[in-house]
């Protein structure tokens, strides 16, 4: 289980500039992530093709693969973000995602 307050710092420094987490938030240039755990890829309001071709629900392992490698976990994304190397930091962030998104 990773550090709530470590994940914020990098939701902070890699996210926050195109994602919020907040409840009726505006979006930004990427999908709102609340409500994220136990929806399916492509369900938001950005509903990429590729990402609704995938299938998968976000559950508790899923967004370890896909914050390591986004167009590895589904291919065809468009998404610039190369992804997280580290899992211990992949870690950190899904622990503060699954607090601040809880719906």
């Amino acid at each position: 289980m990773g550090d709530v307050e470590k994940g914020k710092k990098i939701f902070v420094e890699k996210c926050a500039q195109r994602r919020i987490v907040e409840k009726g938030g505006k979006q930004k240039t990427g999908p709102n992530l609340h409500g994220l755990f136990g929806r399916k890829t492509g369900q938001a309001v950005f509903s990429y093709t590729c990402n609704k071709n995938k299938g998968t629900a976000w559950g508790d392992d899923t967004p370890m693969g896909y914050l390591e490698n986004p167009k590895k976990y589904i291919p065809g994304t468009e998404m610039i973000f190369s992804g997280i190397k580290k899992s211990a930091e992949r870690a950190d962030l899904i622990a503060y995602l699954k607090k601040a998104t809880k719906a």
